[in-house]
Order: C-alpha cells, then structure tokens, then sequence
C-alpha cells in the first residue's frame, strides 16, 4: 500500500519527536531530582556541565545523522558501498568515545573550571562530568543505532528505545538519589546508564529479516569518513553551538547575578532543552524522507516534505509559547525546590523573553537538516555556525551590557531572528535553487 507524502512526513515526525521529547527528559529528570536533593548549588553545578553532555550527544548525532545519511542515499541509487557505512560509523564512533574516557579520567577538574566552577560548586560539576564522560561510548552508539534504524524503515523502533532510555532514567535517578543517596554521581550514572538501555532494545531491530545494514569486516576508508562527518557535521555545529551558548551564558550570568542567576538560567535552559528535543525530532524525524526523496531526484516530493517541517514548525513553536505564558510559574516552581524567589523572578522572566526564540529557531533548524540531507554542506554549516557561534556571542555580550538579564534572554531571541531573516535573504529558503543547480 502506497502512502501519501503528507502520511508519510506524519508517520516519521511523529513517532521521532516523541522519542526526542523522551530523550531530553535524561537532563530534565536530572535537573528535577537535583534540585530536590542538592537545591541551588545542585542545580548550578549541573547546569555547568550539561554543555559537556551536548557536545558528546553532538558527536553521536554527526556521525549517526552522517553516517545515515550517507547509507541511505546509497542504498536509494543500490551502490554497494550503503553496507560499509554502519561499520564505519561504528569503529570511528568508538575512536572518539576514547578520547572522551580519557579526559573524563586525567581532565575533569581543569574542565569544570574552566566551565565556570567556582569552590562552592567544583566537587559537584566534576563528578558529574567525569561519570558522564566514561559513558561516552555508550551515548555515541546509542546515537549511531537511533539514526540507522530509523533510516531503515523502522522509526517505531527509534521511538520505543528512546522512549525507554529515557523513562529507565528517571526511576534510576529517584533510587540512586533519594533511596541510595548517591548525590550528582547517583544522576549522572543514571544518565550514563540510560543509552545502555536504549542499545538494548535497538538490537533487536538486528533480527528483522527487512533489516538492511549489519556489522561488517572493512577497512577505514577516509573517503567515507570524511563523508559522513561532512553530511553530520551541522547536527554537531548545532549541539556544540548550544554548549557554546551555554557556558557563555553561565560566564555572563555569573557575573550579574551569581549562582542564583546560574540556577534560574539552568531552569529556562533545562526547560528550552524539551522546546529544542521537539524541533530536533521535527528535523531529523524528516531527513529520511528528504535523503530517500533526493537519492531518487524526486524533486516535487522532496518540496512537499520541506513544506510540511516548515509549515509544522511554526505550530509546534506557537504552541509551546502559549503553554509557557500559561503554566510559567508551574513549571519553574518544580525545579525550584527551595522557593526562592530571586530564582523563580529571573526563571519567569526568561522563560517569557527567551521562549519567543523559538518562532525562528525552529524554522533555521528544520532548513538546516534540509540542505544537510541533500548534501549541501556548506550551506548547512554556514547557518549552524551562524546560530551558535557567529552571531550569539557578540550579541549576548552586547545586550547583557546594555540590559542586564533581560539583555541574556534577549540574545537567543535577536540570534535566531537574524539567521531567519540571512536564511529568507538568500533565495526564499533557497534549497530548491540549489538542488536545481545540482540536477
């Protein structure tokens, strides 16, 4: 039975930003279970370390989103190469999480420093950091087995190992915190024991006899290493340009209101995380369609799916703000286990400002994974590094000077704004015009 387009977009979107949405929750159940344990200090220390997270799920994302990519653009054109592609992405995948181990071993004190810990909140960050960084390999081919099985033609199976990652994370952190009173180590080890989980259940897409890619004997080839981290490397600009952000804005923040301010940022920043997991799915939920559409030169189709992302990011961001305004003080009050009212003053203002950020921010997202799924890279790239290096940066800096905290939720709201206006300036989207020029 042949589906729709429209079916179809329904059909991967859905099921993939309900696993994102599920997959966010590791960070929310740490930052809620924390801040009942640890208060304030707690809540800031892991907010300090939650770039780290980002940039080691920003390393799983590339090479799984590349090296899915890669497999199913040349499984679409039956190039024999599609069944090298997972092995590599594997053995690269482990290279890297080596590299993680060992800085989560000799190098996590310097790194908490560095990230802004200061002696009331360094014991915390680096217990958290060194417990997350030894997990790293699991986080990265947890990442590499969502990204191909869901390419191939099992997104249900990406939703449900998500899904059960992330809810086993939640109830592994209230025993290790509250029954064993095992602290931040208890939340980051519940964390790291998450994708484990999730591992498991992804295996079993190993036995469907529709499965398309195994686990081969090959050799490195650059060729295709190259490949892969090019048409993944925009989702890691992307994770990494949130870690950027992160910690400058924890640098900022620091300075005007102290680990108060850092808290209330960990609240709104915690809380964006879901907001960002929902577009993130809304992408990555569409890529296998646009690459599938690509491979084939079905142009007409390939537009429709663009339309839909774009068309269903606006609601989804229309939405969120509209239960943020409603259930703001709800939300903050959760994490806000201490009731200070200092916190959760800074918390409802920045959710307030902050959240109108995503009116853009989805739309930049969703033109992004577009042009990485039809191998335009450096376009990809050139908007990824626009959101999350060029341009945030200077501009939280200049608005904190100018306005205070106010002058910080701002920031990502003026940033995503600009790169929507760049994205429209430069032909309507201008994908289209591009994969024109290509065929």
């Amino acid at each position: 039975m042949k589906h729709s387009v429209l079916q179809k977009f329904i059909k991967y979107t859905s099921v993939n930003i309900l696993g994102m949405i599920g997959l966010s929750l590791y960070i929310l159940a740490d930052t809620y279970f924390v801040s009942k344990a640890l208060g304030s200090t707690g809540i800031a220390s892991l907010n300090l370390s939650i770039s780290i997270y980002s940039i080691i799920h920003g390393l799983g994302l590339m090479i799984g989103i590349g090296g899915a990519t890669k497999f199913i653009i040349l499984k679409t054109q039956k190039n024999e190469k599609a069944n090298h592609v997972f092995s590599t992405s594997l053995k690269v995948g482990l290279m890297v999480a080596v590299v993680l181990i060992l800085t989560g071993i000799f190098a996590s004190e310097q790194l908490a420093i560095s990230l802004g810990a200061d002696s009331l909140t360094l014991p915390l960050t680096q217990t958290y950091l060194t417990t997350i960084l030894v997990f790293a390999p699991f986080f990265i081919v947890n990442n590499i087995l969502l990204a191909f099985v869901r390419n191939d033609n099992n997104p249900n199976l990406s939703m449900i190992a998500m899904l059960v990652g992330s809810f086993s994370n939640i109830v592994l952190d209230y025993i290790f915190i509250f029954i064993f009173n095992m602290g931040i180590f208890g939340a980051a080890f519940a964390t790291g024991l998450a994708p484990i989980i999730s591992i498991g259940v992804l295996i079993v897409h190993f036995v469907y006899k529709n499965n398309t890619f195994k686990l081969i004997r090959n050799k490195l080839e650059l060729s295709l290493v190259y490949d892969i981290f090019s048409l993944g490397l925009s989702s890691f600009i992307i994770e990494v340009s949130s870690a950027v952000a992160l910690i400058t804005f924890n640098i900022v923040i620091l300075r005007l209101e102290g680990n108060e301010g850092v808290a209330a940022y960990a609240i709104v920043a915690n809380l964006a995380l879901v907001a960002n997991a929902i577009f993130t799915g809304l992408a990555h939920g569409a890529q296998p369609l646009i690459s599938n559409y690509f491979g084939l030169k079905e142009l007409d189709k390939l537009k429709k799916t663009r339309t839909y992302a774009l068309i269903t990011s606006v609601l989804i961001a229309s939405i969120i703000y509209a239960v943020t305004l409603v259930f703001s003080e709800s939300m903050i009050q959760v994490f806000n286990s201490e009731n200070n009212s200092h916190v959760a003053q800074l918390a409802d203002t920045g959710l307030k400002f902050y959240f109108l950020g995503f009116f853009f921010a989805g739309i930049n997202i969703v033109v992004t994974m577009v042009l990485s799924a039809t191998e335009n890279i450096r376009e990809a790239l050139s908007i990824s590094l626009s959101r999350g290096l060029i341009f945030i940066i200077p501009i939280v800096l200049l608005t904190s000077y100018y306005w205070d905290m106010v002058g910080v939720w701002l920031a990502f709201v003026i940033t995503e704004l600009i790169v929507t206006a760049i994205v429209i300036y430069l032909g309507r989207l201008k994908t289209t015009s591009i994969i024109k020029q290509k065929n």
